[in-house]
């Protein structure tokens, strides 16, 4: 999840999730997107090996860490997450994990592109990140010109 956008950048379905599942989910939002400045993450064993931190290290990108029993560290992503969970996960049985990825890209898309959020201006995240990078080369072009 961007904190900032409130976006849902990508949600990897599987039944067990290893360190080079999330790499490689990094490596492609960072080639979409660019890499982020800082990663927060709780202490998952997919986020603690040398390979996650090897990919932060490459990219430049600050780990940090949240306090284990404390979710107010990561409060957007415990949001996000419940949200998610109450939504999507208990509300669908899913029979194969190809359903469960359909229903979860399905949820995620809804969640980005049709869900106005208070803390984004009463934009969709999708809207309000497309502002935001409006905005961001704006700018580059008038400091550019000056």
């Amino acid at each position: 999840m961007n904190v900032f956008t409130r976006e849902s950048l990508d949600i990897r379905v599987g039944q067990r999730l290893r360190a080079e599942d999330v790499v490689e989910v990094c490596n492609r939002l960072a080639a979409q997107r660019g890499a982020p400045v800082q990663v927060s993450v709780d202490n998952g064993s997919e986020f603690s090996g040398r390979i996650f931190d090897l990919w932060a290290y490459h990219h430049k990108a600050a780990i940090e860490c949240n306090r284990p029993g404390e979710p107010t560290d990561n409060s957007f992503v415990e949001s996000f997450n419940g949200s998610f969970r109450d939504e999507c996960l208990n509300v669908h049985w899913f029979e194969t994990l190809d359903e469960a990825r359909e229903k979860v890209v399905a949820w995620r898309v809804e969640y980005n592109e049709s869900r106005p959020h208070q803390a984004v201006r009463e934009m969709t995240p999708a809207e309000y990140a497309l502002s935001y990078r409006i905005s961001e080369q704006a700018e580059g072009s008038i400091t550019a010109g000056n």
